[in-house]
């Protein structure tokens, strides 16, 4: 289904077709006509299912036909508010609509300019919970005009324990408004607070935890030592790959990565929370205009960044979550494209890629490593027993002491 028959306004239509969006995706042909009839909404789709476009769209045209209104866009990382602030500002581009990013992390040199925007009342916030916080309690911001609230993958909130942040900055929206949540996943509590913020909802479920049909999905079992030898000459052996994102879960790895890249002469940079906020847009700017072709990160470009025609995606390690691999390699084959992900695992990550294989209804094809690496590990999916600590004594988590039987 094209925009232009989801009814959309013609300033709306030429910015869209203008940054080449023309089809709609199936969350977007559900969602849209859902939200313009003011339909509360809660949807469920994984990551590259276009959701983002899903809500700002609607959001547009709506407050383009009462500009009285506001909408407050509520998420969980600063990356994510600012991704979602471009594509704001980009559709927007022709209805003179505006948005402001509120998020920590920086400098401080925006925060006047953020007070009086919020103080005067802007179109569209877009915050994440801690920030927007602090500005109400300096009772720094105007929500009267406030009629559309969204909360953006509202499971990684709760995971990140800012359940009581949102239920306050609620508490002082008017009542009378529209609400939209979007998640990845459907746990338990985003039910819960489902039913306490929505009125007659819309649902949309799109398929979870399955990869999209373009990725190729393979696996290597390793130790820990052949990791870095094989990931260099898995990008040595794709020189026609020009954009690969590699994933780890600990900042540390990142730094070890970008070493042991450098160290064989292969130009990477690297996105964790060690880097000042302004860097960590500057590296992902780079990434997304193909100037560097390598990016190493942590799971917080898992989720909701939208970075277009990644080739291949590396796991250095399996992801403790199983949902986070599915969003982990959501990073490619976006948009009805392909892409490739490899996944490396080691003794202690069998039975955790075992559960993610079952998760996603797939056995994943498992490649050895090349003989020259010596000999790798046999592929048993076991759990592994955490280890007791040390003898003689002690206490453990539960007060219980240790060594007897439960």
């Amino acid at each position: 289904m094209t925009f232009e028959e989801l009814g959309l306004h013609d300033q709306l239509l030429e910015a869209l077709s203008y940054m080449g969006f023309e089809q709609a995706t199936p969350i977007q042909e559900q969602a849209i006509p859902a939200i313009l009839q003011g339909r509360d909404l809660i949807a469920c789709a994984q990551t590259g299912t276009g959701k983002t476009g899903a809500f700002t769209i609607p959001l547009l045209q709506l407050l383009s036909e009462n500009r009285d209104r506001g909408a407050m866009i509520i998420v969980p990382t600063r990356e994510l508010a600012i991704q979602i602030d471009q594509q704001i500002e980009g559709f927007g581009y022709f209805l003179g609509i505006h948005s402001l990013p509120v998020y920590g992390g920086g400098d401080g040199s925006n925060w006047d300019q953020q007070k009086k925007a919020l103080i005067s009342g802007v179109d569209i916030i877009v915050a994440t919970p801690g920030k927007l916080i602090s500005y109400l309690n300096l009772g720094h911001v105007k929500l009267e005009h406030i009629k559309y609230l969204i909360l953006d993958e509202a499971d990684r909130m709760m995971d990140m324990g800012f359940r009581d942040d949102i239920n306050k900055i609620i508490s002082h929206l008017p009542k009378e408004r529209q609400n939209l949540l979007f998640s990845a996943t459907m746990p338990p509590k985003i039910r819960e607070l489902s039913h306490r913020l929505l009125k007659d909802p819309f649902e949309i479920t799109l398929s979870i935890s399955k990869p999209a049909e373009g990725v190729l999905q393979a696996a290597y079992i390793c130790h820990d030592h052949q990791k870095t030898p094989l990931l260099t000459q898995l990008i040595a052996d794709k020189p026609n790959y020009k954009s690969i994102l590699i994933f780890s879960s600990t900042k540390k790895n990142v730094n070890t990565i970008l070493q042991s890249l450098r160290k064989h002469k292969i130009a990477a940079e690297g996105v964790s929370s060690d880097l000042e906020q302004q860097e960590r847009e500057d590296v992902l700017g780079r990434f997304r205009s193909k100037q560097t072709r390598i990016l190493v990160a942590t799971d917080v470009l898992s989720r909701g960044i939208d970075i277009k025609d990644i080739n291949l995606v590396i796991n250095y390690d399996v992801p403790k979550n199983a949902e986070d691999y599915v969003h982990r390699v959501g990073r490619t084959a976006r948009a009805d494209t392909t892409g490739v992900a490899l996944t490396f695992i080691n003794e202690k990550d069998m039975f955790d890629f075992a559960q993610i294989e079952a998760l996603i209804e797939a056995t994943i094809t498992k490649i050895p490593v090349p003989p020259e690496m010596g000999e790798a590990p046999e592929w048993k999916p076991i759990r592994q027993r955490r280890p007791m600590g040390p003898r003689g004594g002690g206490r453990n988590m539960k007060g219980k002491p240790r060594g007897g039987k439960k």
